[in-house]
């Protein structure tokens, strides 16, 4: 596959010696509808890895766009997945033109399900194919067990380049603080980050059409209120909530048990790869409390209005 033309570049730009250092602060602006699709298609995997591509463009020096993802034919396992079919992916690009969408590819993305984001040897492998095309290229890894709601676990990485390991130089030119923001897991660091990769700084961008999307996608009629959830269905949701709450208790008991016979250094890394017990139990309170207060609410209002 010509793969040069659809990152972008031409076949050019593989000169590192012509390519302009990076920046700490170079910031992966990714769209809601690339992050919900990477997210979804994460998910849909589980166990297993999965990947895609990602469409975008280079706004400058400081920043990569994100617009679209898309799958393609993979074949992946529960610790590493490789793309399988080049021709696929041609063809996905193609078609994507056809349909408005002429973006070129800026990287790749994949899941790590339930064990953080890091790079892999067999990551790192596809990785430098992807920046022998475009240096600029970006690793996207995506945790979709560990990710739970308002909190996405996600990554972005480029590698280092061979010369300023050896040497000892630092990959990046330093000209803000905004690449220290994110703090890097002690599994990244054991596999190798700030080593033989570094993490970029990720942005969220919404654009007028799709925020007018995410708003409707909440929006209820005045009438909604006063609805109340089947009562059958009520109680097997508060059923199901109870049961998953026992689970995560015992859970969490355990865990802080634990916690009494470990050093230092193992309660840094005891939850990495793992569900946390702790923060699952809470998001399940609070929702199996809201269904309820609304139901009783509605409850109560019904009755004095009927």
């Amino acid at each position: 596959m010509d793969f040069p033309q659809y990152m972008g570049m031409g076949g050019q730009g593989a000169d590192l010696h012509e390519t302009q250092i990076p920046d700490n602060s170079e910031t992966i602006q990714i769209s809601s509808l690339a992050l919900l699709k990477m997210l979804k298609h994460g998910r849909a995997g589980v166990p297993m890895e999965v990947m895609g591509l990602m469409l975008g463009d280079f706004v400058d020096d400081y920043t990569v766009r994100v617009v679209d993802v898309f799958a393609m034919p993979q074949s992946g396992t529960s610790v590493s997945v490789e793309a399988i079919d080049e021709a696929y992916q041609a063809l996905m690009v193609d078609m994507l033109k056809q349909t408005g969408r002429v973006e070129s590819v800026v990287g790749w993305y994949h899941s790590h399900p339930g064990f953080g984001c890091w790079l892999s040897s067999v990551d790192i492998n596809t990785q430098q194919a992807f920046e022998r095309l475009n240096s600029r290229s970006v690793a996207v890894v995506v945790d979709p067990i560990q990710s739970v709601r308002g909190k996405v676990v996600i990554d972005a990485f480029r590698l280092i380049n061979s010369t300023a390991a050896v040497t000892g130089m630092e990959p990046r030119q330093s000209t803000s603080n905004i690449g220290q923001l994110h703090k890097p897991s002690i599994q990244a660091l054991v596999h190798g980050l700030n080593r033989q990769y570094y993490s970029m700084a990720i942005d969220y961008r919404k654009n007028e059409l799709e925020e007018k999307m995410l708003l409707n996608l909440n929006k209820k009629q005045w009438s909604h209120g006063m609805a109340l959830t089947n009562f059958s269905t009520h109680c097997e949701g508060n059923k199901t909530a109870v049961e998953s709450m026992l689970r995560l208790a015992e859970s969490y008991t355990k865990s802080v048990q634990e916690e009494q016979k470990l050093t230092a250094e193992e309660l840094k890394t005891r939850h990495v790869g793992k569900q946390d017990p702790k923060r699952h139990l809470q998001v399940t309170v609070e929702e199996v409390m809201g269904n309820n207060i609304v139901q009783s609410l509605g409850t109560a209002i019904d009755e004095q209005a009927l």
